[in-house]
């Protein structure tokens, strides 16, 4: 019996990439539906279903443009209702960068009303708080250009391997912010800091004199042996529960040297466990 293939619902905040991510679903093979109100999920996976057969996977767009549609959206989404391996995906950008883009395509926000756009956006804010807290996965387009989000999607869509949890490790700095999309957050700001080393200020966390230093540092291994059994408890109870994304973000203070040496090595870890694992440095070369 051939098996169902993904259902992806792409939801989140106006201005944040919903059409750029559909799009690049489209491109990777996806049937895409756009603007779609969720009581009408199912009837396009079933005619999907009928024209062209269970293996053709499926995208669909829904937004604040439907209406008061999030109250269906939980009983719409589940395998149990579509017959599909089903993904929420959220995207969001925090409220300056939203408004500079709908400033530039000189478009109104749906909840604007006759007030500002950003009051519009804190209504969409709101509107969408549960639907977030419920998304398996949350993508923060703040920082990315559309060439960054479509490989971003690529990334997480773009091969029918087997249902296995992808896991991103992003390092960051805690001067510019903790990464929103982050599931788990680790501090390394524990660990002596190599900005203090003269010889080793230049360089970064991926050069290995960098890497030695902070992997030797007291308290480094020890991090690294009790927390990786934890990502791993982790990562067991997302699968079970359908979640195929998990997002540890490793922190310390400008995410130079100790968060990026972490990071890789935490992925270098689960990479020997068999996971599907990645490392990404959000902020390294900003300084």
């Amino acid at each position: 019996m051939e098996q169902p293939a993904e259902l992806v619902i792409i939801t989140g905040m106006t201005g944040a990439g919903r059409s750029t991510a559909a799009k690049e679903l489209e491109d990777l093979g996806y049937f895409v539906v756009d603007n779609l109100p969720p009581t009408l999920v199912r009837d396009v996976v079933r005619l999907v279903d009928d024209s062209r057969g269970v293996t053709q996977p499926i995208a669909v767009v829904v937004d604040v443009r439907s209406g008061s549609f999030f109250t269906s959206l939980a009983a719409n989404r589940h395998q149990q209702a579509t017959g599909r391996p089903t993904t929420l995906l959220y995207l969001e950008a925090v409220d300056d960068v939203l408004v500079r883009r709908q400033e530039a395509v000189r478009r109104p926000h749906p909840l604007q009303g006759s007030g500002r756009l950003i009051d519009g956006l804190r209504r969409e804010r709101v509107a969408l708080e549960e639907i977030r807290g419920g998304a398996d996965l949350v993508i923060d387009t703040s920082a990315m250009n559309v060439h960054q989000l479509t490989d971003r999607i690529a990334e997480h869509f773009g091969s029918p391997e087997a249902r296995r949890l992808k896991v991103t490790v992003i390092s960051f700095g805690f001067k510019y912010g903790i990464p929103v999309d982050a599931d788990f957050v680790a501090d390394m700001r524990f660990l002596p800091n190599p900005h203090w080393i003269p010889e080793l200020r230049p360089r970064n966390g991926r050069d290995p004199s960098v890497a030695d230093y902070v992997k030797s540092q007291a308290g480094a291994e020890e991090f690294l042996d009790g927390y990786l059994p934890l990502l791993e408890i982790a990562a067991k109870g997302y699968l079970k529960e359908g979640k195929r994304f998990m997002t540890v973000a490793v922190g310390c203070t400008g995410g130079k040297h100790r968060s990026v040496a972490m990071t890789e090595e935490i992925t270098a870890r689960l990479l020997t466990q068999g996971y599907d694992v990645r490392a990404t440095h959000r902020d390294l070369g900003r300084e």
